[in-house]
């Protein structure tokens, strides 16, 4: 689904918002005699229980096709298996897509649909359209890169998402274990297929592919030392089940037998296979070098913002908010006393140690320590903002060593529905100076409450919505939360230290900043250092944040240009809405409404929003 832009004066107007393109209210591809608000005729109720049945059965054959996504679903259905990763099963995967789109406009009439399967039916046609977009670049994506390269992604699924709660289990492990070096087997023909297609990440990017798969291999049973952090997770897991000695004993050994004949080797192959890609690797860092790279990038900022925003207008959209987000940070800076420029109050809050941790391990638990407080603190002021608040726990959590280096600097991961494992916010503390405490408020209710873990918990607790809408990921809708939550816990009355309302801001310059990097990268064809520089010349961030999130926005084009894009028109919809209703605006509703619906294309976030606005004055 694609967001027409309004380019007029008057829907850029919006008081106390940024210039930011408006987006449309009607779904470009809703049936030809749809109602975006309302029914064409009266509900059917038993052709709308057809519809959510016909929804949910396309739902569980893709969920049957995935063995990974049954166990993030806590599923233990085909548990000693991996997804399949070949060209022939994406082929078939999509052809099912196709043909469950076309049984949908075949089969329902959309007019006696009730309202919310109406909604449904326009987000599975946004995320069918999505996916055709999408297909013609199926093999332009990296297998093998330091964000989302499958050899940290394969140990890290098994170390958080599976679950051994009895032998079963722990045999299943060890058979995914087992699995791996056919797995990568697949997964590096098809990194060679790609390279002879012209698609191979930047050389920069084979070191730390390179070091990954090192770290996954060292330590027992590989070689002497600590257990490699496979083996430790496996013989954690097995240990509390409480089985007699012999028989974890021999649970440990099939271990330590596959680790040893499956994945050493598939490491080891795959190690040498990026070396000698290393060597012939291209220095160029955007993806205009690749194959209809300009139209790829094109699709790749539809797909994640859900616009048809161009990269040019997303650049302009950049430099704007930085330009605003400076002025207010400057205002900070004579709020505190200091005296000089901007760009010289960043470099002192950047230089003073008190704003660090020790790069110690002291250092690092009170980073997670704090992160918890101030989440405790806003989690108790919840239900002043929210009607629906999650039933699922979130811990904090330190990115694990094998696989820090190259992380990004946070994350969150969604809990299990049956309760079985929390949500949980990562933070990545390899280094201790890329994560300062004036950050620390803002980046806590990002990842953690009330941005992704409400967002995410609620919308996978939700009843009488069909799942594939629970779990439907709209990075703008997902992302631009994440950030809006931010200034919402201004509003809530937190960042009390004028530096954590500095790095608020500071974090919502990031991305503004990464507007500007990501299409500088990707479409005005900046290298890597020139944007790194940018980074540097107009945010308060380490050396280290910055080349580690210009190196991310390369390797995953496009995703960055959703957060800021999606907070504003969430914001934007929250103020139109209460210059309509005045005193009848109630934020807790609000929440309820943009939350309510699962993660949609931002139109249809906007629809929901005005739907309630109706309702309410109807009412009044």
């Amino acid at each position: 689904m694609r967001l027409h832009l309004l380019r007029s004066a008057a829907a850029l107007a919006l008081a106390g918002l940024a210039a930011a393109p408006a987006l449309a209210q009607q779904p470009a591809n809703a049936p030809a005699n749809a109602s975006a608000n309302a029914p064409a005729t009266a509900p059917d109720q038993s052709e709308t229980a057809r519809f959510n049945a016909f929804l949910e059965q396309v739902w569980q054959a893709e969920v049957e096709a995935s063995p990974q996504r049954q166990t993030m679903l806590g599923l233990k259905k085909d548990y000693d298996k991996w997804n399949d990763p070949s060209e022939a099963r994406r082929i078939e995967d999509f052809a099912r897509g196709l043909k469950a789109l076309a049984t949908l406009r075949e089969t329902f009439d959309y007019a006696s649909l009730s309202p919310d399967a109406q909604l449904s039916w326009r987000v599975f046609e946004s995320v069918a359209q999505s996916d055709e977009a999408a297909f013609a670049y199926r093999n332009h994506g990296y297998i093998f890169d330091q964000m989302n390269g499958q050899q940290s992604r394969l140990p890290a699924f098994l170390i958080n998402m599976h679950r051994i709660d009895n032998v079963s289990d722990a045999e299943s492990y060890i058979a995914r274990l087992n699995g791996i070096r056919p797995l990568m087997d697949t997964l590096m023909a098809e990194t060679v297929k790609r390279e002879k297609m012209g698609v191979m990440p930047p050389k920069w990017v084979f070191p730390y592919v390179i070091s990954d798969a090192k770290n996954v291999i060292s330590g027992a049973p590989f070689t002497e030392g600590e257990d490699t952090a496979l083996l430790a997770d496996f013989r954690a897991k097995v240990k509390k089940l409480k089985l007699a000695a012999n028989e974890e004993q021999a649970l440990i050994a099939k271990a330590e037998a596959a680790l040893a004949g499956s994945v050493k080797p598939a490491y080891e192959a795959l190690i040498s296979l990026m070396e000698q890609q290393h060597a012939r690797a291209p220095v160029e860092d955007g993806i205009w070098r690749l194959p209809d790279g300009d139209k790829y990038y094109a699709e790749r900022l539809a797909y994640y913002t859900t616009t048809d925003m161009t990269a040019d207008e997303i650049h302009a959209f950049g430099l704007a908010e930085m330009a605003r987000l400076h002025k207010e940070m400057e205002a900070i800076a004579r709020k505190v006393g200091f005296k000089g420029s901007l760009k010289e109050f960043m470099q002192a809050v950047q230089n003073d140690p008190n704003q660090f941790y020790p790069n110690t391990d002291e250092g690092r638990e009170a980073y997670i320590r704090d992160s918890v407080a101030f989440i405790d603190q806003i989690r108790a002021k919840l239900p002043e903002y929210f009607g629906m608040l999650p039933k699922a726990d979130m811990i904090v959590k330190r990115v694990e060593p094998f696989r820090e280096k190259s992380a990004g600097k946070a994350f969150y991961q969604s809990p299990a529905p049956d309760g079985s494992r929390p949500g949980i916010y990562y933070a990545n503390l390899y280094d201790m100076k890329d994560m300062p405490r004036f950050q620390l408020e803002a980046l806590a209710y990002h990842e953690g409450i009330p941005g992704h873990h409400m967002q995410r918990a609620i919308s996978g607790e939700l009843k009488d919505i069909p799942n594939f809408r629970k779990y439907g990921r709209f990075t703008a809708y997902t992302e631009g939360w994440g950030l809006y939550t931010e200034l919402l816990a201004k509003e809530m009355g937190f960042y009390t230290d004028p530096y954590s309302d500095f790095g608020r801001l500071a974090q919502e310059l990031w991305r503004a900043a990464r507007l500007v990097v990501d299409t500088g990268l990707h479409h005005k064809r900046w290298t890597r250092e020139q944007a790194i520089q940018y980074l540097l010349d107009n945010t308060p961030n380490s050396e280290g944040e910055a080349r580690k999130a210009i190196e991310r926005y390369i390797v995953y084009p496009g995703q960055a240009t959703a957060y800021l894009i999606g907070k504003t028109e969430i914001l934007r919809v929250r103020e139109e809405a209460k210059a309509e209703l005045g005193n009848r605006f109630d934020i807790r509703t609000f929440h309820d409404v943009v939350l309510g619906s699962g993660p949609v294309p931002l139109s249809i976030m906007r629809e929901n929003v005005e739907n309630w606005v109706k309702q309410v004055k109807a009412q009044s």
